[in-house]
């Protein structure tokens, strides 16, 4: 499990470009920025897509005057889906979209939660993440079935 002060681990990912879907590790796409990255349960679930990504596209502005470079939710999905879930919720110019659909990235970063008993199999725990080049400067693990400290006004007030 990660902790303040520890890298982020280096996984291949997925994510959606203008040709199409592109492999790419983690420590490129977070290489040098201060960034959040929050995880969720899955794509166009409850939770996630009424609250989770809609307060931190609703709080860029906000974000970036406090100096934040990046915005990234990863998800054990697909990237088709997290694709269209980004364009649904109007996050794809605003927040960068990670599919982690073989769960290597989350499970690496000791946030994989097994939802099997839900039917929905193994899935990222709800969290947040402040990261400056990969390093972690604040973490917000979730209990189970809770929303509250990995939410954008959360980590906004703890910048």
């Amino acid at each position: 499990m990660m902790k303040v002060g520890t890298r982020i681990p280096n996984a291949e990912v997925y994510v959606a470009g203008q040709d199409g879907p592109s492999k790419v590790a983690t420590a490129e796409l977070l290489k040098g920025k201060r960034a959040v990255l929050f995880s969720v349960p899955g794509a166009f679930t409850p939770t996630c897509s009424a609250k989770h990504l809609p307060g931190y596209v609703e709080r860029i502005d906000a974000f970036r005057s406090k100096g934040v470079d990046t915005i990234a939710c990863v998800s054990v999905n697909d990237v088709f889906v997290m694709s269209a879930w980004a364009e649904q919720a109007k996050a794809q110019d605003s927040i960068l979209m990670i599919a982690d659909g073989n769960c290597r990235f989350v499970r690496a970063m000791g946030l994989e939660a097994n939802q099997s008993e839900r039917g929905m199999g193994w899935r990222a725990q709800r969290a947040a993440i402040v990261l400056d080049d990969r390093v972690v400067t604040h973490l917000f693990i979730e209990p189970k079935g809770s929303f509250a400290v990995s939410s954008a006004d959360h980590v906004l007030a703890a910048l």
